[in-house]
């Protein structure tokens, strides 16, 4: 008994000066877990349709160099929102903001629904911070993606940011529903596509126009490579369909 209570007295040390290792007691005998293996490669950049540089880049949100971070958010639980990982921190970082809206009723999260506020110094890296609503968890799927992300190129370019940074942020409201890279290919499918269309009333005189020089998807050590060959193939997809896109114009002349 005095032996493993000596050996308790060990671990807890270890614990103390190594957090990031979990020891295991078993009948007396320390073991330790086998440490997170970090991806071999952490970002990459694809060039779409319209010069659009789309880049999958392992970086938290609230760390991301962007003048727009767009997270995502469930529709208000009064139960009690989950804040997991990043998003924990990115919500600590930016004083309560987020679980403040959430909590007085301010944004409820319905699908598509956005509010916009900027940060301050020493709180988070990017300028301005768009939320846009995931609807109910019961109901998220990968259209619930399609959705965000159309109304995510659009906010972008409505609020004229140049560099942008995306974070779906499911797994960090604790929701594994959709495969983190699956969920990447639709959204920068849809970014394209999106943009595309922007870029084509743009041309015709049917709005402002206004580039967007690069969008970033983020992703964390265990997701980003699968994210990586995902976006690929979002990338892929959307760029054959632009090519078969009509190119009659949106208005029809007047005869």
């Amino acid at each position: 008994m005095n032996s493993l209570i000596r050996a308790g007295k060990l671990v807890a040390l270890a614990i103390a000066a190594c957090g990031s290792i979990v020891f295991v007691i078993s009948l007396g005998v320390a073991r330790a877990e086998p440490p997170v293996v970090m991806p071999k490669v952490t970002e990459k950049l694809f060039v779409g349709p319209n010069n659009l540089k789309v880049t999958v880049r392992m970086v938290a949100p609230y760390a991301a160099t962007a003048d727009l971070q767009i997270i995502c958010l469930f529709k208000h639980d009064p139960a009690g929102d989950k804040y997991v990982a990043s998003l924990k921190d990115f919500d600590d970082k930016v004083g309560g903001v987020l679980s403040s809206l959430r909590d007085r009723g301010d944004f409820v999260g319905e699908l598509g629904e956005t509010i916009l506020f900027k940060t301050w110094p020493g709180s988070i890296t990017p300028k301005r911070v768009l939320v846009i609503g995931l609807g109910p968890e019961k109901d998220l799927s990968l259209d619930t993606l399609r959705v965000v992300a159309r109304t995510a190129v659009r906010e972008a370019i409505r609020l004229r940011a140049v560099n942008v940074a995306f974070a779906p942020t499911i797994r960090d409201q604790g929701n594994n529903t959709i495969d983190v890279g699956e969920g990447d290919r639709v959204v920068a499918e849809q970014v394209l596509l999106t943009y595309d269309t922007e870029k084509r009333l743009a041309a015709e005189g049917l709005s402002d126009g206004f580039s967007i020089g690069e969008w970033v998807i983020e992703a964390g050590p265990a997701f980003v490579e699968g994210a990586i060959a995902k976006t690929g193939e979002g990338v892929e997809a959307a760029s054959a369909a632009i090519r078969s896109r009509l190119v009659l114009p949106y208005r029809k002349s007047s005869k």
